[in-house]
């Protein structure tokens, strides 16, 4: 059986001849023809038989027949991790060299904008890890609604991984007529499930026993104690002169520490794992194709999809908990025919675990006792209050992380805790540069207010400004209290009723007409319209100035008062306007300006018969005043 066979066009054909297939696969040769003519297909085949080209070569050419105009996703490939999906990735654009056809990858651990940028330009086919594939597909990114072929890669590994549930909720966006590739490499009762729930009326293709490892793979086992087994990779690796070796460790901790181990030892070795970006385990996984570095050490994460040529040994560093596992572990190597070898390494609480591997794959795994690290410790393992197996390494790991996790929190702590210091001390300077700047304004313009005067100074001396900061501190009797910045400044002293200014202040409201003047001080409510007064008193201005005077003239001569007779008395108080209850003073408040005191305080009133001149009262001081608002 030759490709040619399989029903494939020229395109494709040339393709796979250019990357050296000749002889298809039994998985290619049961697989590919249904899948041509559009039947569902359930393939069971263990890792490294060419299950990739199973299905990327029907697909290319069945998309090829009707092709798109805007180019929605018409294929879509599922696969667990993002080492295989970028090989996927590698396959189509290599059978799809001659095939005028779109694909991309998407995948976590990466920036997002690139591959959104490729999924606007439009693509046929789509190759897709599941976190990613669901985070675009909210995003409004990815629309499914023309998928036309669906493939469910390595389907058992994503039931190991914890994807079923996203796999699950995935189903639900594609339409339900497709076409749909189901290829797996066990069926535990849960891909049962999944596999009824799917595919209708399937192409069922089973190639060897499923989870038998490859016959060409030479199997062995070595009993070494946990401490020992680093120093026995370090001699295996000398001893059989390794070109390359792929190890596996149950923990991430675990491969970090071997790596370092193999350092010290003097082997290169890089480690990969799902701590480790993306950029940074594609840079460790070509570095090791290259030959650039003798040892990969890995966690099961790279037990599927990693395809590398001529890999001559792959190490069992830690037995795996499924037996499963060890298949798609030792699957690495003796890739396409080509002859491999696979070296486990045991410790006394690993002995049931062997025992389940040998019980999966029918035989027993070749002992190997002749070597420098031989087991010295038969102590049974420790259980816990459950019964289960506490693993010494798993602890470590865990302790590990905690240790991690606890300095990434300090970290983060001390970073918060400077932040807040920088940002109060910004805080803090700033207030200052405030203030001050607060305080260079306000000194050129501070007020200039009016204080007692000292006996033996003129007044023009007592009007200097506010004394500076440095006498606001002791501030003496009667100068201005310094408040702070919270409130303003607040004059305490009372005026001296005889400063000058409050003389001309009280003569100028003396002299002022009546009416103004009382209608300035009488209470809001008290007043009556202006045209009801201009009814009530229709006499001019100058004719209330006039009795007015005549009547303080009668009150300045208090001999001729006396001989008032009761008529003149009642005539003049029916002149006089009545005088209002004085408006109530707010209190001196802090807030109260000097201007508004000043406004507040009461002019003199008459003086009342029988009472002592006042000086400003006397008619040689008031005449000119009179004679002028006469004219």
């Amino acid at each position: 059986m030759i490709f040619q066979n399989l029903g494939l066009n020229a395109p494709i054909l040339k393709a796979l001849e250019e990357q050296g297939y000749v002889k298809p696969s039994p998985i290619q040769e049961k697989a590919i023809p249904p899948a041509l003519a559009g039947r569902d297909v359930l393939g069971c085949a263990q890792t490294g038989t060419g299950k990739t080209c199973a299905f990327a070569a029907p697909i290319l050419q069945r998309l090829e027949a009707k092709p798109g105009l805007k180019r929605p996703i018409r294929a879509l490939i599922l696969t667990p991790t993002r080492e295989l999906a970028i090989q996927i990735g590698e396959s189509f654009e290599a059978y799809g060299k001659y095939v005028k056809l779109r694909h991309t990858v998407i995948f976590g651990g990466v920036g997002q904008n690139p591959q959104v940028e490729a999924l606007k330009r439009g693509v046929d086919i789509l190759v897709a890890t599941p976190g990613r594939l669901m985070d675009l597909h909210d995003q409004g990114f990815i629309s499914l609604g023309s998928l036309e072929i669906f493939v469910l890669d390595e389907a058992d590994r994503m039931l190991d991984m914890g994807f079923i549930h996203d796999v699950r909720k995935i189903l639900k966006w594609l339409p339900q007529k497709k076409q749909t590739l189901f290829f797996s490499a066990t069926m535990p009762p849960e891909i049962t499930d999944l596999v009824n729930s799917l595919l209708k009326d399937p192409v069922k293709v089973a190639v060897d026993p499923i989870s038998s490892p490859v016959e060409v793979i030479r199997q062995s086992v070595y009993l070494v104690d946990k401490g020992n087994k680093t120093h026995l990779l370090a001699h295996l690796m000398g001893e059989k002169r390794v070109k390359n070796a792929l190890v596996f460790t149950r923990t991430k901790h675990g491969a970090n520490k071997v790596a370092r181990d193999l350092a010290k030892a003097g082997i290169s070795a890089a480690a990969i794992h799902g701590n480790k970006s993306q950029t940074a385990r594609q840079q460790a996984l070509a570095d090791f194709k290259a030959g650039r570095i003798r040892c990969l050490v890995a966690t099961d994460i790279a037990a599927r999809g990693l395809d590398i040529e001529e890999l001559s040994h792959v190490f069992n560093y830690n037995l795996p908990e499924v037996p499963e596992t060890y298949v798609h572990r030792i699957g690495r190597t003796g890739r396409a025919g080509r002859r491999g070898e696979a070296i486990a390494f045991c410790d006394f609480g690993e002995k049931p675990l062997l025992k389940d591997i040998e019980r999966l794959i029918g035989k027993n795994v070749p002992l190997v006792e002749d070597h420098p690290f031989p087991m010295r410790v038969f102590e049974a393992p420790k259980r816990d209050k459950n019964g289960k197996i506490i693993n010494e390494e798993d602890q470590e790991a865990r302790q590990a992380a905690r240790e991690l996790r606890r300095a990434r929190e300090e970290a983060r702590k001390a970073a918060e805790q400077a932040g807040l210091e920088a940002a109060r001390a910004e805080q803090t300077s700033g207030s200052k540069k405030k203030r001050r700047r607060k305080k260079k304004n306000a000194e050129p313009s501070d007020p200039v207010t009016l204080r007692p005067s000292a006996p033996g100074v003129e007044a023009e001396d007592a009007f200097d400004p506010l004394p500076s900061s440095a006498s606001k501190r002791a501030a003496r009797p009667g100068a201005l209290m310094d408040t702070g910045d919270a409130m303003p400044d607040t004059d305490f002293y009372r005026p001296n009723p005889l400063d000058s200014d409050v003389i001309m202040d009280a003569t100028a409201r003396l002299l002022a007409p009546r009416r103004s003047l009382l209608s300035g001080i009488l209470p809001k409510g008290t007043e009556k319209p202006r045209k009801q007064e201009k009814k009530k008193q229709p006499d001019s201005q100058a004719a209330r100035v006039k009795k007015a005077r005549a009547e303080d003239a009668k009150l300045a001569r208090p001999g001729k008062a006396s001989q008032q007779t009761k008529s003149e008395k009642q005539t003049a108080a029916k002149a006089r306007p009545k005088k209002a209850e004085p408006a109530p003073q707010p209190s001196r408040g802090k807030g109260a300006s000097r201007s508004q005191r000043r406004d507040r305080r009461m002019p003199p009133e008459p003086p009342r018969k029988n009472q002592p001149k006042d000086s400003t009262e006397q008619a040689s001081l008031m005449k000119p005043y009179y004679l002028d608002i006469d004219r």
